[in-house]
């Protein structure tokens, strides 16, 4: 996993997500096996963002592939209005997520800082 920014100063998966991003995730999450496509994804990010805020559908688009390169979500191939289209489904649930988000940071910092890493770990043992 990959591609992520880390803010310290925000909880829970706001510190590597934007706000939208968030709502993309759990809106997946919620749906689950049955999966969404990017339009459904889009729509219900828009309507839970409220007035004056709103994100585009591409940016949806761009957001779950990325999710999809990390191993987060995969997808199935729809059919539908408009053509073929992606519909996309949760690899990982959000404990699954956080303990590989976790594990990607500690594997990054273990290369460029293993014995300081170490002994901020041994601290939490």
């Amino acid at each position: 996993m990959s591609g992520f920014e880390f803010d310290p100063s925000q909880s829970g998966l706001r510190k590597t997500l934007k706000k939208w991003e968030e709502l993309a995730l759990r809106y997946v999450w919620e749906v689950g096996e049955v999966g969404a496509g990017s339009g459904t994804i889009w729509k219900n990010v828009n309507e839970q963002l409220g007035s004056g805020e709103s994100i585009s559908r591409t940016s949806v688009i761009f957001f779950m592939n990325r999710l999809v390169e990390q191993g987060v979500l995969s997808f199935r191939d729809g059919t539908g209005k408009g053509g073929h289209h992606k519909i996309y489904y949760p690899l990982m649930d959000e404990k699954g997520y956080v303990s590989n988000l976790i594990r990607t940071m500690v594997e990054g910092m273990m290369k460029e800082f293993p014995e300081e890493v170490k002994e901020v770990i041994k601290d939490y043992s």
